[in-house]
Order: structure tokens, then C-alpha cells, then sequence
């Protein structure tokens, strides 16, 4: 296994040129602020912009917090990538990063202002101070439990067309609010939430109706409107046929609802709850 690192000072654009960088140089792999992501998908980590202030975000991006490093490389043994691209803000930290996922040393840096003009990294600069927006080098869907609230273009990312072959095109990205910015927050209606969590329900194993639907948000703080929202319960009622194990058939039914309302809204589900409040029995034919 090779590790490479692409290097440059906070806001310069790093995440934005992650992907080419990769790709130029055959990295199959990308370890960005806290997250490993392997074939535009976020595989393992948790993303340093989560963190509630800078400090948190820090030691988070060189994976210091506890259990943090352990299960990047635990993931990274699984999926065995050949390269590795780190990024980070000098080629000390990348280094440092190398040495807590126990990986190779770096082989070779890119330094941000050898790819990138200084109009360039001004306006890369200019978007994440004053505006608190900063680029993942993954498609916006693949973010759906990790950003949960900070997304800012989510909505582009759902109606974009995409190819033929259902891959997106080398170069899309994702841009997300960090936790302690201020830029602003996606809201989809709950009618919206509910009329999907129905569609699933009534389409899946065993449902004959659906009787209630409801949706409760979960805040930090303490719950008044204003605060961050940390995701969302999903309550449901039920009509199930007669004949199946019903523990089994719950478990699949929740397991199902809250995968494709996270995929589908980037929502973070944090519980789904299924009542069943009455068994369908067939009649018998004669």
C-alpha cells in the first residue's frame, strides 16, 4: 500500500481538487478531515466538521480521539486500498495522520499551490470563512447520516440526472456546513417524510395497512425550535398478515424504513418504531 498526501493551508481548496488529485495519481482511497472514503463512498470515520468547536475538530481530522483511529484502520484492512491520498493542512499532519492509522510513510506530497492558482485559493477561502461552506469529495447522497441538518445542496444532488450507467461524473462533490458555521439548514416537510415512510410500509413483506405515521424530531439542547437538530423517530401502526415471525418481520421492516428515508432525505433516523396493531388472517377457501 502507498500513501500520497495533498497538502495546503485551511480553506485553500483541498477537498475541492481531492478527486482529481486521486484519480491523477491512481489513488484508490481518500482519508479526508476524519473520514476514509473509497469509490465516492464515506466507508468508515467520522467527519471532523460534526465536532462542536474547532478544537474537537482538530483532534478529530488526526484521529486522536478515542476509538477514532481504530476503526479507519480496521476498515481500511477490510477494503485493502493500493493508494491512499491524506489530505491535510501541512505534510506534518498528514504525516502524523500516516502514523495513527499505522499506514506506510508518505511517499510523495502535492503541495495545494502547485494545482491551484491564488484566485483560486481565495475564493476557496472566501467560501468557507464568510460563508461557512466546505466541499466532501463524494456525491451528497452518500453523506446522508454523517451531515444530517448541514447539507446545502442535497436538493441538486436528488433531482440531478443522472448516466446512463448510474455512476456520476468524475468530479462532483458534495458541499457541507460545518456544525460550528452559521451558513443555514435544509428542512423538508414532515408530509413529505410521512408520505415515503407509507410508500415502504405498504410495499413491504406482510403490510396490508397502514394506519398512523408519525414524526418526531430529536434536537441538541433541549429541544426548543432554534436548536441543531440531531434527526429524526419515525412512529408506525400497522396491519400485518398472519404468518409470519413477527420479531423477524419488525426488525426487517424498521432495518428497511430507516435506510431508504436516510437515502432519500439525508435525514438521520435515529429510531423507527413499529406497533402492530392488529394480525390479518386469510380466510380459508373451501
Amino acid at each position: 500500500m502507498e500513501v500520497i498526501a495533498l497538502v495546503g493551508p485551511s480553506g485553500t481548496g483541498k477537498s475541492h481538487r481531492a478527486l482529481l488529485v486521486a484519480h491523477n495519481n491512481q489513488a484508490d482511497a481518500i482519508i479526508d478531515d476524519g473520514l476514509l472514503i473509497k469509490n465516492g463512498k464515506i466507508i468508515a470515520g467520522k467527519s471532523a466538521k460534526r465536532e462542536q468547536n474547532k478544537v474537537l475538530a482538530v483532534k478529530r481530522a488526526i484521529f486522536v480521539l478515542p476509538g477514532h483511529a481504530e476503526e479507519v484502520r480496521k476498515a481500511i484492512e477490510e477494503t485493502k486500498p493500493v493508494r491512499i491520498l491524506i489530505l491535510g493542512t501541512s505534510e506534518n499532519m498528514a504525516s502524523k495522520i500516516a502514523k495513527a492509522l499505522k499506514l506506510p510513510e508518505v511517499s510523495r506530497f502535492v503541495h495545494i499551490e502547485d494545482i491551484a492558482t491564488q484566485s483560486e485559493m481565495d475564493k476557496a477561502r472566501f467560501h468557507r470563512l464568510r460563508e461557512g461552506k466546505h466541499i466532501i469529495p463524494v456525491p451528497t447522497i452518500e453523506l446522508k447520516p454523517h451531515f444530517s441538518g448541514y447539507l446545502v445542496d442535497p436538493i441538486n444532488s436528488l433531482l440531478k440526472k443522472r448516466r446512463e450507467d448510474g455512476r456520476r461524473h468524475l468530479g462532483e462533490k458534495s458541499i457541507v456546513r460545518p456544525v460550528f458555521s452559521y451558513y443555514g439548514k435544509l428542512i423538508i416537510d414532515d408530509w413529505a417524510i410521512k408520505a415515503i415512510v407509507r410508500k415502504l410500509l405498504v410495499d413491504g413483506e406482510n403490510v396490508t395497512k397502514v394506519a398512523d405515521v408519525r414524526i418526531e424530531h430529536v434536537y441538541k439542547g433541549d429541544g426548543e425550535v432554534g436548536f441543531e437538530s440531531a434527526g429524526i423517530v419515525i412512529g408506525c401502526d400497522v396491519v400485518i398478515s398472519y404468518g409470519k415471525h413477527i420479531p423477524t418481520l419488525v426488525q426487517k421492516l424498521q432495518n428497511q424504513v430507516r435506510k431508504d428515508v436516510e437515502y432519500m432525505t439525508g435525514m438521520v433516523v435515529k429510531k423507527v418504531n413499529i406497533t402492530i396493531k392488529a394480525l390479518f388472517v386469510q380466510p380459508k377457501k373451501f
